[in-house]
């Protein structure tokens, strides 16, 4: 009797017929090899992670004295794609493309500059120590300035000036003085007038007079 039973035959991609698909296999180790990638992507955020999270703590001190009514830093670590430790809101730290040197940057007006970068904590935790005594200074500057505006343009005491006496009013004059100013006057004009007569009277007397006269 004649065995009916398919045989393996070839196929034209190169598999077989009666055994997987070659599709379905390669789809298989496919997904093993993307697992295998994101086992690594999660191993290499996870010890990013790790190493902020290292500095964080070795930056606990530095704020930790810090008075307490200084609210300008906001120290916090964010996860992500590029998990960060921020250290206000515009400075941060965050790990290099090789996931392992920490960089300190700061966003600005002219764009985002790098304060330091180390592969060690240390560095990286004095870089944030300076910074945090440079925001401190700025700080109190504007403080001062804010108080000398609001207290107003400084008062100067100057001497008092002596007191001015007050004007020594006028003593009227009696009546009498006044009438014989006027009498005088008169008696002034009158002599003047005399006198000028009687030389016109010689005058003419003489013949020195012009003819009109």
């Amino acid at each position: 009797m004649r065995d009916e039973r398919p045989q393996d035959i070839p196929c034209a991609n190169g598999g077989r017929r009666g055994g997987v698909p070659p599709l379905r296999e390669a789809l298989r180790r496919a997904r093993v090899e993307a697992a295998e990638r994101t086992d690594v992507v999660i191993g290499l955020k996870q010890a990013e992670f790790g190493r902020l999270e290292a500095l964080r703590d070795a930056l606990a001190p530095v704020f930790a004295d810090l008075p307490a009514e200084i609210d300008i830093f906001d120290v916090g670590l964010v996860p992500g794609d590029r998990p960060r430790l921020f250290v206000d809101m515009v400075a941060f730290v965050e790990m290099a493309r090789d996931r392992k040197t920490y960089r300190f940057l700061r966003d600005g007006r002219h764009g985002r500059a790098a304060i330091a970068e180390s592969a060690e904590v240390q560095p990286i935790v004095d870089a944030v120590t300076s910074y945090v005594a440079r925001r401190l200074v700025e700080r109190e500057r504007l403080l001062a300035d804010d108080a000398f505006d609001d207290a107003g343009p400084a008062v100067v005491d100057q001497p008092a000036a002596a007191p001015v006496p007050p004007p020594v009013p006028k003593r009227p004059s009696p009546v009498w003085a006044r009438l014989l100013a006027v009498l005088f006057a008169f008696g002034v004009g009158g002599a003047f007038g005399a006198a000028l007569v009687i030389a016109v009277i010689v005058a003419a007397a003489k013949g020195l007079m012009p003819w009109f006269i």
